[in-house]
């Protein structure tokens, strides 16, 4: 598999030449392989969510390139509308841009604007809602007299009916009750399983530890770096550098290492093996 997004020294600046102008992304370069599902951390006006709309073609770079599928996105800026319908992008809170009068014609509107016709649109509305776990009945109903789980299913189905390569998702989980979460990182999950590229936004640490093979962490626009979790929640040292708030389980394994406890932790079975691994020891020294 191959590089399916560059980003090459990418700096961006709002308000350029003006008194109030802000550096949001300096020199910035890293790239997402085919079939990856890289988390994007940091605190917040660190970045992350200028950086993602520039894999979009939302916003276009003061200095630096963006390439999808080994292609230059604003090379030919009249085209950049094909771009997005290969990265599909899932704002925080999306089920606030819902506005069709129904369920099935916020799902179709991304296909519609595909230019695809009316049996195409029909499937792929379809599909997106089984897949999403959206029951047939609430496609002819109003999005608003849903629940806000509901609506985010509406809305996250109608990115994935446009059937991008990369799903690109801000806080897709935000405010959302365990039971909503959960639900929509399964979906999350069953898209990356389905041989779709997924990079997402969290501030949510169990999150990222749980689902991401690889973690970009934004630091004051800057990129600190591209970790897999094990190299970001197992080193104490980078985590106190970077300033992070680590999962529970590799909290725990922290606060062990510091009272001279030999304990490492890739997740909580592992938590759990190590801890039962030193009571024994202690229990038979």
């Amino acid at each position: 598999m191959g590089s399916i997004i560059k980003v090459d020294h990418l700096s961006y600046v709002y308000n350029p030449g003006m008194p109030n102008a802000v550096t949001a992304l300096d020199d910035v370069s890293f790239e997402v392989e085919e079939g990856d599902f890289v988390g994007i951390i940091g605190a917040t006006g660190s970045g992350k969510s200028t950086l993602i709309t520039h894999m979009n073609g939302l916003n276009k770079p003061t200095s630096g390139k963006i390439y999808i599928d080994g292609r230059d996105l604003w090379a030919e800026p009249e085209k950049i509308r094909e771009f997005r319908f290969l990265t599909g992008l899932v704002f925080q809170y999306p089920e606030y841009q819902l506005f069709e009068e129904t369920c099935y014609k916020d799902i179709a509107f991304g296909p519609r604007n595909m230019g695809l016709d009316e049996a195409e649109i029909d499937r792929r509305v379809h599909e997106a809602a089984d897949f999403v776990g959206l029951d047939e009945a609430l496609l002819q109903r109003s999005p608003f007299e849903l629940s806000g789980g509901q609506k985010r299913r509406v809305a996250i189905a109608g990115v994935i009916a446009m059937e991008p390569e990369v799903l690109i998702l801000d806080e897709p989980t935000a405010g959302l009750d365990p039971k909503g979460k959960k639900e929509i990182l399964s979906i999350i999950g069953d898209v990356h399983s389905n041989g779709k590229t997924i990079i997402m936004i969290s501030h949510n640490m169990e999150e990222i530890a749980a689902n991401c093979n690889r973690v970009a962490v934004m630091d004051n626009g800057e990129l600190a770096g591209v970790f897999t979790p094990d190299e970001l929640f197992c080193s104490d040292q980078l985590v106190k550098r970077l300033s992070l708030e680590l999962p529970c389980y590799a909290a725990v394994a922290s606060a062990l290492r510091a009272k001279g406890y030999d304990v490492s932790a890739k997740n909580e079975n592992d938590l759990e093996k190590s801890i039962l691994k030193l009571w024994e020891s202690k229990r038979n020294a």
